[in-house]
């Protein structure tokens, strides 16, 4: 999730568990605690650019790193004399925080490695967009109402209403699997693995991935409220795998292994850009809604290069007009279409 939403949460967390004991405080150590665990994106190497993708939402993710990072964070408190006697609460509510932020992240479909050491799983549960201004403003109102009335219940509300959107986002995520598992049918594909994840800023239009003989096929799903499913039907493209690549790309990944690395963070959706073949990209996150064009991805400069492995970044130039995105919403979109038999 964003970096606000984090500190909301963080926020609201710890005046919840612990504000009776430690007031406002609680929301300044839950906060910070919830902001840290993202320093993993400074970690980073001019000679390995997929560092940074490896590195984001590891170790300082984990279960295991949660009462190191969150000693740190309540060791400012305790440099002052003052803070010391409340050392408990200060370290359990700096643990709280921290850990909110392990679990919010893994509610989205990066990935997060919950398990590390132990497992270098990714756990992603696709059940909330990366960006949902109205899970983050329910955290913003319920932790400000907190500290201007000095009850901290109502942090505690706006955590239940949020548990209750996660639920939400849980019940839509199985509407659009059985939608997807129906439109499958309908091609006669037999489904080799799926995935389906929100889109941005709601809970109503999923993007559908799923495998079949070879090929990934991404389509939006809209699943209503109190209305039957309706699907925006997309395309599909070769699912690439490491026995693909060229001569020269094995050559450059022997020198600097890129590819098993990024197919891992990719969660094994790889496939290469239409528009540049040169550009491996992942297939769960495009620029386009139309047409697959990679967020981000890797390109191999050739094994004599200095570096020649080559992250790509285009998340800026990902556009989305909210006029479009709020007729998908709504359903007014004239590109979807019922899915055959759907009630």
């Amino acid at each position: 999730m964003d970096p606000l939403t984090h500190v909301f949460l963080g926020a609201a967390v710890g005046l919840a568990v612990c504000g009776k004991r430690l007031g406002p405080r609680a929301a300044a150590i839950g906060a910070l605690a919830a902001f840290a665990p993202d320093a993993d994106i400074f970690i980073r190497s001019e000679r390995d650019p997929l560092v940074y993708a490896e590195f984001h939402r590891h170790f300082t993710h984990s279960f295991a790193f949660t009462p190191v990072g969150a000693l740190i964070i309540a060791s400012l408190w305790f440099a002052w004399p003052k803070q010391r006697p409340d050392w408990k609460p200060i370290w359990l509510c700096a643990t709280l925080g921290w850990l909110s932020h392990c679990l919010l992240d893994a509610t989205t479909s990066w990935g997060t490695r919950l398990f590390w050491p132990f497992s270098d799983h990714r756990a992603g549960w696709d059940l909330i967009a990366i960006v949902d201004p109205t899970f983050t403003l329910v955290l913003a109102v319920g932790v400000a109402l907190a500290l201007k009335r000095k009850h901290w219940r109502f942090a505690s509300t706006s955590l239940l209403v949020c548990a209750g959107y996660l639920l939400l986002g849980g019940i839509q995520h199985q509407r659009a699997l059985t939608a997807q598992a129906r439109l499958a049918s309908e091609r006669a594909h037999h489904v080799v693995r799926c995935e389906m994840m929100p889109t941005w800023a709601n809970l109503f239009v999923w993007r559908s991935l799923y495998e079949h003989d070879g090929r990934i096929y991404s389509d939006r799903i809209r699943v209503g409220i109190l209305c039957v499913p309706t699907v925006r039907e997309g395309g599909a493209l070769p699912k690439l795998v490491a026995g693909q690549l060229s001569s020269e790309e094995r050559a450059a990944d022997e020198r600097l292994p890129a590819f098993a690395r990024f197919a891992h963070f990719s969660d094994g959706w790889v496939a290469r850009s239409p528009s540049e073949s040169a550009l491996i990209g992942d297939a769960r996150y495009s620029l386009d809604a139309e047409t697959f064009e990679p967020i981000w991805g890797i390109r191999y400069h050739g094994a004599s290069a200095v570096v020649p492995v080559e992250w790509v970044n285009r998340t800026r130039g990902r556009r989305k007009a909210l006029d479009d995105l709020w007729s998908e919403i709504r359903g007014r979109d004239p590109a979807y279409n019922p899915l055959p038999d759907g009630r």
